[in-house]
C-alpha cells in the first residue's frame, strides 16, 4: 500500500473487514521484522459501547490481532487513554477490550497511568507517554465522527490519547487545532485503519450514530483526515488542524491525486432496513429521517445523505418541498430528486456509489 492510497471495505462484519483490509494493504510487509513491538491505538474516549458512535469496535482490533498473529507477530500491545473525566480502566471493560486482551493475550496499557516526557514537536513542547513511543510500529484505530469543537475527529486527533491528562487539558486551552497538528510531527501513524461503521454525527461522546458500514485504511494521516472530512460533508478548510499538519510536513491532503481503492461493493454494507441504528434512529438522525424516501438503500449512501442534511441550515431544509429518494429500489425508476447511482434517471440526481457527504451537500444546495 502506497502513501497516496486509501483502501475502503464495505460490509457488516468488522472482524472480517479488518482482516481483508490488512491483507490488501500488505500490513505484514509494511511492518517487516516480526520481532517489532506493534501498538494498536483505538479511540476509547468514553466508557460507551461502539454502537453508540463514540468508540472503536473491538472486532476491528480482534481482526487485526488475528491477522498479525497468523503472520508471526507476537509482541502486540493495545494502548489508550480516555478523556479527562473518564477512566481508561472502565472504558477497557465497557468497550470490550478487557475481554479481547484475555482472549488474545495482548497487553493493555492505560496511558493515563503511564510515564511521559516532553518532546519538541516542530517548535511546540508536548508531553507524550513513554509507552506510545516505545512501540516500533503504531496502528492508529480512530473512529470517523463529529466533534463539538473541531467538527471532525479521526486519525490526527486520535493521538491525543497518548498524552497525559494534564497535556490534554492544555490542548483545550490552546484551541486544539495547532497542538493537534504539532503532536503528529512526533506521534506515530505507521498504519491507520478507520472505524467508519457508525460514527456519531457531531459529538465525540456518541449518541447520534450514523451506520455507514465501512472501514478504510491509510498510511498518511493528513490524507486520511482530508478524505474523512469530505465523507462527512466538510471541506478540508473547515478543519484547520488538517491544513496545519500538512504545512508541518506530517502528510499530504491532496485528494485530487489520491487513489481510492474499494475492496468490496458498497452494496455489501447493510441495507437501512437491516441496520439496527437506522431502523430505530435517535436524536438528530431521527429528526432528519422524515426528509428521506428510502427503498433498500445501502448504509454508506444513506450515511452520506444524513451527513449532508445535518450540515444544512434549518431554512435550507424548510425549502425542501418533497422527500429525497435514495436506494436500490429506485433503479430504472423516474422521479424528481435522488441520491446515488440508483437514481441516475431522476430529473436531478447526485452521482456516486456512494457519493461523499460533501458531494451530496453541494448537490442539495445547488437545487436552489
Amino acid at each position: 500500500m502506497e502513501k497516496h492510497e486509501i483502501l475502503v471495505a464495505y460490509g457488516d462484519d468488522p472482524y472480517v473487514m479488518a482482516r481483508q483490509t490488512a491483507e490488501a494493504a500488505g500490513l505484514a510487509e509494511l511492518i517487516g521484522d516480526k520481532k517489532k513491538r506493534v501498538g494498536l491505538k483505538p479511540n476509547l474516549v468514553v466508557s460507551r459501547p461502539a454502537d453508540e458512535g463514540a468508540t472503536t469496535h473491538p472486532a476491528i482490533a480482534a481482526g487485526l490481532i488475528a491477522y498479525l498473529k497468523e503472520k508471526g507477530f507476537q509482541n502486540l500491545v493495545i494502548l489508550e487513554g480516555s478523556w479527562v473525566g473518564d477512566r481508561t480502566a472502565d472504558a477497557f471493560g465497557v468497550c470490550g477490550y478487557r475481554n479481547l486482551a484475555k482472549e488474545t493475550g495482548v497487553e493493555l496499557i492505560d496511558t493515563q497511568k503511564d510515564s511521559f516526557k516532553a518532546y519538541d514537536c516542530r517548535g511546540m513542547k508536548i508531553e507524550i507517554c513513554d509507552s506510545a513511543l516505545a512501540v516500533d510500529f503504531m496502528i492508529n484505530l480512530p473512529v470517523m465522527k463529529g466533534h463539538c469543537q473541531t467538527l471532525l475527529t479521526c486519525a490526527l486527533k486520535n493521538n491525543k490519547g497518548i498524552m497525559p491528562d494534564r497535556e490534554k487539558r492544555r490542548f483545550h486551552s490552546l484551541g486544539l487545532h495547532k497542538p493537534i497538528a504539532h503532536l503528529n510531527t512526533v506521534a506515530r501513524n505507521d498504519f491507520i485503519l478507520v472505524d467508519g461503521i457508525c460514527g456519531d454525527l457531531d459529538f465525540e461522546e456518541g449518541g447520534n450514530p450514523v451506520p455507514a458500514g465501512r472501514i478504510f485504511a491509510a498510511r498518511d494521516p493528513v490524507l486520511c483526515d482530508a478524505w474523512a472530512a469530505e465523507q462527512m460533508g466538510y471541506r478540508v478548510e473547515d478543519i484547520p488542524y488538517i491544513g496545519l499538519a500538512e504545512k508541518l510536513g506530517v502528510g499530504s491532503g491532496d485528494l485530487k491525486n489520491a487513489l481510492i481503492r474499494e475492496l468490496s461493493s458498497p452494496g455489501e454494507s447493510r441495507s437501512i432496513a437491516a441496520s439496527t441504528g437506522l431502523s430505530r434512529p435517535e436524536g438528530k438522525v431521527r429528526r432528519l429521517a422524515p426528509l428521506i424516501q428510502e427503498d433498500a438503500a445501502c448504509s454508506a449512501c444513506y450515511a452520506s445523505l444524513i451527513f449532508a442534511l445535518s450540515r444544512m441550515q434549518q431554512r435550507e431544509l424548510a425549502r425542501m418541498k418533497e422527500k429525497i429518494a435514495i436506494g436500490q429500489g429506485f433503479r430504472e425508476k423516474r422521479g424528481n430528486v435522488g441520491i446515488g447511482r440508483c437514481t441516475a434517471i431522476f430529473n436531478a440526481s447526485c452521482p456516486g456509489c456512494p457519493p461523499s457527504g460533501a458531494a451530496v451537500l453541494a448537490f442539495l444546495r445547488g437545487l436552489g
